[in-house]
């Protein structure tokens, strides 16, 4: 009941920038988390960053200093800047949300961030 469209993906070279984007919709509490997790393959799919409703955020170690996630409550949308970009960052990128309550959130179907050498 909560649907979640995210863009923005593409090709970046190293040190480059890239912003992404996602839209929620649907059945969403006025507590929740919303964030973004990656996947590369052969690698565990791992949180980059999170934040509540009241801006509560966490970051990978890996992405400190480099992304920052933010909100818009009105418009449920989540931004992903991800400034000094490395070639470890190629993953597929999913949006989430987490309504307060439940046991499982909500997933996009990705978007692929490829960031080359």
């Amino acid at each position: 009941q909560v649907q979640l469209v995210e863009s923005g993906g593409g090709l970046v070279q190293a040190g480059g920038s890239l912003r992404l984007s996602c839209a929620a919709s649907g059945r969403i509490s006025s507590f929740n988390v919303m964030g973004w997790d990656r996947q590369a393959p052969g690698k565990q799919r791992e949180l980059v960053a999170s934040i509540s409703n009241g801006g509560s955020t966490y970051y990978a170690d890996s992405v400190k200093g480099r992304f920052t996630i933010s909100r818009d409550n009105g418009k449920n949308t989540v931004n992903l800047q991800m400034n000094s970009l490395k070639p470890e960052d190629t993953a597929v990128y999913f949006c989430s949300l987490s309504n307060a309550g439940y046991s499982l959130p909500y997933w996009g179907q990705g978007t692929q961030v490829t960031v080359s050498s």
